[in-house]
């Protein structure tokens, strides 16, 4: 995929430091961007890649294909928690957690 900044550079996953959840948060101002829907978010960021692991880069709309567009995000915890569900559900979440 021609991506429209480098998934390693400073605006992606700055020289592969940051994976995942944290190139998705990284693109939200907590004070200002607050509430915002699913739709609003992939419109201005879906061609932007996101690294999952070391060898694995998806765009943002390809993560969001299964949210519900109209989902809206109040805060930071409502945000992280229908990411983290998205990215479970899509294998897209690198580790595991063991049920007792």
């Amino acid at each position: 995929m021609d991506w429209p900044h480098d998934p390693d550079g400073d605006k992606g996953s700055e020289g592969r430091r940051k994976y995942g959840h944290a190139v998705l948060a990284k693109k939200v101002d907590e004070e200002e961007d607050f509430p915002f829907t699913a739709s609003e978010y992939v419109e201005q960021y879906g061609d932007h890649p996101v690294r999952i692991d070391y060898d694995r880069v998806v765009s943002v709309e390809d993560i969001f294909d299964e949210i519900d567009e109209s989902t809206e995000f109040e805060d930071f915890p409502d945000f992280h928690r229908v990411l983290g569900s998205a990215l479970r559900d899509k294998d897209y979440w690198p580790y595991r957690l063991e049920s007792a």
